[in-house]
């Protein structure tokens, strides 16, 4: 079984999504793929999904998970400091964190990665985990990795 934190194991799973994905051109298919991947491959988490851009704001796209906020503005949370900052928000402790939204009680621990199409942030992958500390560098490498695949896919998606 895969083992979170080998980045050996990424690059097989992103081989898998890049075959998953490959001559489709949904965009919500593409989503709600990679999302049920990760959440399928990657141990103690408890939220895998997307966030994309709309009318200024992330809105929320396909996921697995608890229900979760359906709009976060820019600027406000991990997701949304992720998108205004444009980079990797790597949280050992939600609760830590100035402005965190709580959608789900029970995580401890966030990673949160911008999706660009064509130069511009189209949304984020956001995973939460219900311990402290649980993404680590290799995590994130992995995950940046992962993220790449997924946005070669959307550029020619519809």
């Amino acid at each position: 079984m895969f083992q979170p934190g080998q980045l050996q194991d990424y690059k097989a799973l992103n081989t898998a999504l890049d075959h998953l994905l490959a001559g489709e051109d949904d965009i919500i298919s593409h989503l709600a793929n990679a999302s049920s991947l990760l959440n399928y491959f990657l141990d103690n988490v408890n939220w895998v999904g997307f966030y994309t851009m709309k009318n200024g704001q992330l809105q929320l796209g396909p996921f697995q998970g608890l229900p979760a906020c359906v709009t976060i503005p820019l600027g406000r949370g991990v997701c949304g400091t992720a998108v205004s900052e444009d980079k990797v928000m790597r949280v050992a402790d939600v609760h830590t964190f100035p402005g965190h939204i709580a959608c789900d009680a029970n995580s401890k621990s966030e990673i949160v990665i911008p999706v660009h199409v064509d130069g511009e942030v189209f949304g984020v992958l956001d995973i939460d985990a219900p311990i402290a500390d649980r993404f680590t560098a290799e995590d994130e490498a992995g995950l940046l990795e992962f993220v790449s695949v997924l946005e070669q896919h959307l550029k020619t998606a519809a």
